[in-house]
């Protein structure tokens, strides 16, 4: 698998893991190598969607510029419209702060059958929290402990929890925030925030090797992907979810089929009850 699977607590510096990394792929093969990964991701959220017995969830975080929007537009291009929606968690209202931080984003998490995507998520109460000591460290520790109930929850009630992580280096963060000066066409992307936060890299590297450290599970892996690469980056996220999906493949194809043998009787009692 190109990216680095974390299914389990240990620990973890993203500071020794490489951020332009290839996998051994070439830029010219990608568009073929995400082609055929983008079929195989469309045939199997169709059949998740239909079968109806399961729901995914998938979590993508990283620093600003890192290619979450970028992302979750390849991956969930390759899906039928019907069955999948985008929830982003910005700045909480003041209503959304009354409730415990866990309160807004359990209402996002997708019914059976549909595909949800974390633009953000319940980690910024572990990330932006704590980097800006906007709740106590006590508060943001006790935390790591609710996401994991939190998640286990969603896994025991039949949902398949997938978080990414990508990876890119300051160099490359930079790199991308001045292109956007130079570009028009996404010049309404600046913003002097992305530049403050600059100041907080390494807390906020921290902040993640903890959270990946503490909230990796067997049935709630992360991933690491190295993002340097935009084009690596979309067939990493994509070759990890569909392995993921791979071994639900035959138990929602027999679903499907005894539907459908269901369906065909109802149709033809209704033919033979109008002949």
């Amino acid at each position: 698998m190109l990216a680095i699977k974390c299914d389990k607590p240990g620990k973890i510096k993203l500071r020794d893991i490489p951020t332009n990394s290839d996998g051994g792929l070439k830029r010219e093969e990608s568009p073929t190598r995400f082609a055929a990964l983008a079929t195989q991701l469309a045939e199997l959220q169709e059949l998740c969607y239909a079968a109806g017995t399961q729901s995914l969830l998938i979590v993508v975080q990283g620093m600003d510029t890192a290619g979450k929007d970028g992302t979750l537009k390849s991956i969930a291009g390759a899906m039928n419209p019907v069955g999948i929606r985008v929830a982003s968690f910005k700045v909480p209202t003041a209503f959304e702060a009354g409730h415990d931080f866990l309160w807004r984003v359990h209402q996002q998490t997708p019914v059976r059958g549909e595909t949800v995507f974390f633009n953000r998520s319940h980690y910024e109460d572990v990330l932006v929290v704590r980097v800006h000591n906007l709740v106590p460290e006590t508060q943001w520790q006790e935390r790591y402990g609710h996401i994991n109930d939190f998640e286990e929850l969603l896994t025991e009630s039949g949902t398949i929890v997938l978080k990414f992580f990508l990876h890119i280096s300051k160099e490359e963060q930079e790199r991308r925030l001045l292109s956007r000066e130079e570009n028009l066409a996404k010049a309404w992307k600046l913003n002097v925030g992305d530049w403050k936060e600059r100041e907080f890299w390494d807390d906020y590297q921290q902040a993640y090797d903890d959270a990946i450290e503490k909230c990796a599970a067997k049935d709630a892996p992360w991933f690491i992907i190295p993002a340097d690469k935009k084009w690596f980056r979309d067939i990493a996220v994509a070759e990890a979810i569909v392995e993921t999906l791979k071994p639900h493949r035959q138990k929602w194809e027999q679903i499907l089929a005894g539907i459908g043998e269901t369906r065909k009787a109802e149709l033809a009692a209704y033919r033979k009850g109008v002949s």
